[in-house]
């Protein structure tokens, strides 16, 4: 590859240009995605940046500073700044210089460098978990502290490496069924079962916590299963509603030992606690008035828990975060999409549930035929006059939802449902007003956050029977909402420049198709508006994953053409 054709420039701030007409580009795309993080993502040039904890978890995985670096050498078009390779070097070199370590009932810090333990001893960020200096590279740390002391050291800079172990928990007799009601044989994927083994690391105090990542549909679920297969302990899983907390059970049921009675519910409608407990945030974090204390809080202690499961771990609620800290002895394993949270606590899901221990790229997936080949459109419509006035004069707040909301959508949205009226489509949108208005235009049934769960139930039976082909959804399609046969979905209005509800949604489609069909996501954005620059920032995610999305202009319906059979 000559020098004209390396897709990469890297700037002294740490900031890396790739060029996606490049030969090379998709090569240096899915490099870059070990350890560096997508910032923009334009038609022609994409930003990355190189963060200390995108390097942390790279460090983590077990990647070197010199494969970092031999990287960025091998796909830059110019030499690397030579502080760009200096901070490289220094910041993955803090992984494991600090290692938390049990010697019988002691937790002791010990790092590689005196002075280093000096600083930690005397920061005012840290010396409250000291309580005593045992010899020049250790110190003794109060047993309480161990997750605070965690979060407190990657702030100023210094992650620790817990290797402190954990408490074994109850045991519990589980295995995966190998074969399910159906009759068909069931058996762990190889990356599934490699993500497995990755979290348990043949059961050292090196594993035992961190993050999986994968796309929605590539059985993120199964996986928190065969980690309880290989455990064998007492667990409490954590999702994020009542639906996922049913699929979880189903799931659970089918696909493992054990029966009915072992695995209970923990939510607003039961409070049921045994061998496996699946609970809420929601009845987690609930307390009458901001003043009381968390009632269910307690649950985290009320078993002898083997391992605790974080569901959607980026959606994890600040409480739990708070409840996690004291509870480090527990084995921690958080499941997602993607780790980008949007109130950037990324750094306490590293400190707390522990670092990311496996992922794979999305186009991989999809290229095995694990989930489905998706392909994202963005449909740009203008705003009418009389709301262009409103637009003007309005603040930005509501300046987003005006874009949002505009009725130039509706005729767009009425063309799609026509091209895709034999496809089972979810339309999904932030404000309800909105989607009332769609529902009762298209005649549709629509499923939000009040709508009870029982109703939830049917409508998604219903769904995946076939019976109802097009279903109106609010941000509750966001999460846990499995209807593998959803090969559509119309994105109406988002959440601002939400890069974990994009994943999210696209997620919801990109369960494997029959005939490997084409799945399609559509946004419909209103051009010259704050609606577009937000859609470019929801989009950075997936694009470091691999997509591309088509991008039209559309000024009235007349002008939309979609390709016959989507």
């Amino acid at each position: 590859m000559t020098s004209a054709d390396k897709p990469i420039i890297v700037q002294s701030d740490r900031t890396v240009f790739v060029e996606v007409e490049s030969p090379a580009f998709e090569e240096a795309r899915d490099a870059l995605g070990a350890f560096a993080e997508l910032i923009k993502c334009p038609e022609h040039i994409h930003t990355y940046q190189i963060t200390p904890l995108s390097l942390w978890n790279a460090a983590s995985a077990g990647m070197k500073s010199e494969t970092v670096l031999e990287t960025l050498r091998r796909f830059s078009r110019y030499p690397i700044p030579g502080n760009v390779e200096t901070d490289i070097a220094e910041y993955m070199n803090r992984y494991g210089r600090l290692t938390l370590e049990r010697d019988g009932g002691r937790l002791l810090l010990r790092g590689q460098d005196a002075y280093l333990i000096e600083e930690i001893s005397r920061h005012k960020r840290t010396q409250a978990f000291v309580e005593e200096r045992i010899d020049p590279n250790t110190i003794l740390i109060g047993g309480a502290y161990r997750g605070h002391l965690k979060q407190e050291l990657i702030k100023i800079g210094f992650p620790v490496r817990d290797l402190a172990g954990y408490v074994e928990g109850e045991e519990l007799d589980v295995h995966l069924s190998g074969r399910l009601a159906n009759g068909k044989s069931f058996a762990l994927r190889d990356y599934q079962s490699a993500a497995v083994s990755a979290f348990h690391r043949d059961g050292s105090a090196a594993g035992g916590s961190g993050a999986i990542v994968l796309p929605c549909g590539a059985g993120k679920t199964v996986i928190g299963l065969g980690v309880m297969a290989r455990l064998k302990k007492r667990t409490l899983i954590l999702v994020t509603n009542v639906v996922a907390l049913r699929q979880w059970r189903r799931e659970i049921l089918e696909k493992t030992t054990l029966t009915d009675a072992e695995v209970c519910e923990y939510s607003g409608e039961e409070k049921n606690i045994g061998p496996v407990t699946i609970a809420t945030y929601q009845i987690l974090t609930y307390r009458k008035k901001k003043s009381d204390e968390y009632p269910h809080l307690k649950l985290f202690e009320a078993q002898d828990w083997g391992l605790i499961i974080y569901d959607e771990v980026h959606l994890l609620p600040a409480p739990i975060f708070r409840i996690t800290a004291d509870i480090q002895a527990r084995r921690r394993l958080g499941l997602t999409a993607t780790l980008v949270r949007e109130d950037g606590l990324e750094s306490d899901v590293f400190s707390l549930i522990g670092p990311k221990c496996f992922d794979i790229p999305w186009k991989v997936l999809e290229k095995e035929g694990w989930i489905a080949s998706a392909q994202c459109h963005e449909l740009r419509v203008p705003l009418p006059m009389e709301q262009r006035r409103e637009y003007v004069m309005s603040p930005p707040r509501a300046q987003y939802r005006i874009a949002s909301e505009n009725p130039m959508k509706m005729d767009v949205l009425d063309e799609l449902l026509k091209t895709h009226q034999n496809d089972r489509v979810l339309i999904i949108g932030q404000y309800l007003r909105q989607l009332r208005v769609v529902a009762s235009a298209f005649n549709l049934p629509m499923l939000t956050g009040s709508t009870p769960n029982a109703e939830r139930v049917d409508l998604f039976k219903r769904f995946r029977d076939g019976e109802i082909k097009h279903l109106v959804v609010s941000k509750v399609a966001n999460f846990a909402v499995d209807l593998p046969e959803a090969n559509v979905a119309i994105q109406i209005s988002g959440s601002f420049g939400s890069r974990q509800e994009e994943a999210q949604r696209l997620g919801r489609i990109l369960r494997p198709k029959a005939e490997n069909a084409v799945a399609h996501f559509y946004t419909i954005v209103t051009r010259d508006s704050s609606e577009g620059e937000f859609a470019q920032k929801r989009q950075r995610f997936l694009a470091e994953q691999g997509y591309q999305y088509n991008i039209r202009n559309i000024d009235g319906a007349a002008a939309l053409t979609i390709p016959s059979g989507g």
